[in-house]
């Protein structure tokens, strides 16, 4: 079963992230040096997202940029179809223009090939420095269930802790399952409800007695425990690795 798709609440960043327009390759003036000059300013400000350990959302969104460019230069036809046209004559009794596709032009395909050549070894640099950030969460990550598992896991709580920090916050998590073709997918649905701080008297079994008080809608909630040391942030990095890591855990222990 595959991870396809991730949704997070409450995670709007406090910084403003430089974007890249989707159709940046083909948009405006088709020049290498110009497109280069716009292509690394994205990706010093990824850099600089990731210098920060901030993953989301520019690792995803390098990500797709990444792999439109890997498909444009595999498939001809799908460039030729994102490339803007130019107008050469109108119809006025049919109300239509006559268009002629700017890619025929030797020239400017030669420029395309010149920069995917650039950008795509350029944006797998990006990927492989967000990606080592990634595994270190990963790797990092403790994930243990409180009180006993319920059969159905696919909602419940997900008590997120950065010793020696106490404070624990809690997301409520939902997990679809759906189908395309012949796979199954798992998405995952998070949203911040609570806060706590952990001590003697306030452990994370009385937090879980806590939530199932406060919120009888799950009188025998699944709840996990899902601990790292690493400090990073939060909302960017820590909450989306975090919960990708869960349903993998889950989804393995669906399979045993």
């Amino acid at each position: 079963m595959t991870v396809l798709s991730v949704k997070y609440i409450d995670t709007k960043p406090a910084y403003v992230m430089k974007q890249l327009d989707s159709d940046w390759l083909t948009k405006g003036l088709i020049d290498f040096e110009y497109k280069k000059y716009l292509l690394l300013g994205y990706l010093n400000s990824v850099h600089d997202d990731f210098s920060a350990r901030r993953l989301y959302p520019p690792l995803s969104e390098l990500y797709g940029h990444y792999q439109s460019l890997v498909s444009i230069r595999k498939n001809k036809q799908f460039l030729k179809e994102s490339f803007p046209k130019e107008i050469i004559a109108a119809d006025p009794d049919k109300v239509e223009f006559m268009y002629r596709e700017l890619i025929e032009d030797d020239r400017l395909m030669n420029e395309i090939e010149e920069i995917l050549a650039f950008a795509i070894p350029a944006m797998g640099k990006g990927l492989n420095e967000g990606r080592e950030i990634y595994e270190n969460v990963e790797q990092s990550l403790q994930i243990e269930p409180i009180g006993l598992e319920p059969l159905y896991t696919d909602a419940g709580y997900i008590l997120l802790n950065q010793p020696p920090d106490k404070e624990t916050h809690v997301y409520q998590y939902d997990i679809t399952i759906f189908h395309h073709a012949d796979e199954k997918y798992r998405g995952i649905h998070t949203k911040k409800i609570d806060s706590f701080t952990q001590s003697i008297s306030n452990t994370v079994n009385s937090m879980k007695l806590g939530l199932i008080r406060k919120y009888p809608e799950l009188p025998n909630p699944a709840t996990y425990l899902i601990q790292t040391p690493i400090g990073y942030p939060e909302k960017e990095t820590v909450m989306p690795v975090a919960q990708l890591a869960l349903v993998r855990y889950l989804a393995s222990k669906a399979i045993n």
